[in-house]
């Protein structure tokens, strides 16, 4: 009984092999919270400009516009998912790279 062919059976190298899914979610979750940390900053930043009207007058747009396009950002980055690639890929059996030639006590 053979395997049924699917598409195109592409090996997977231990060294490209993705990370478990708590890993996964786990990293995802750090940068949402890090980039939602930075967008509470941008929140506070304004704030203080406002109300003690140091700085530049287009200085607290900058962290409005921030706050504003922060999540969008934050949400893209928590669904990207993380690839690993080493750049190399697999050769396929038809080598014909030199090989040793079977020892005396093969068969």
């Amino acid at each position: 009984m053979t395997r049924p062919k699917r598409g195109t059976d592409v090996p997977v190298r231990i060294t490209t092999a993705s990370a478990g899914a708590g890993a996964d979610i786990a990293s995802r979750q750090k940068r949402y919270v890090i980039t939602m940390g930075v967008r509470t900053l941008c929140f506070v930043a304004v704030a203080v400009l406002a109300m003690t009207h140091a700085g530049p007058g287009w200085l607290p747009w900058i962290f409005v516009v921030g706050a504003v396009f922060l999540p969008y950002v934050a949400v893209v980055m928590a669904n990207a998912a993380s690839t690993k690639s080493d750049g190399f890929e697999l050769r396929d059996d038809s080598s014909q790279d030199k090989q040793l030639p079977p020892g005396a006590d093969s068969e």
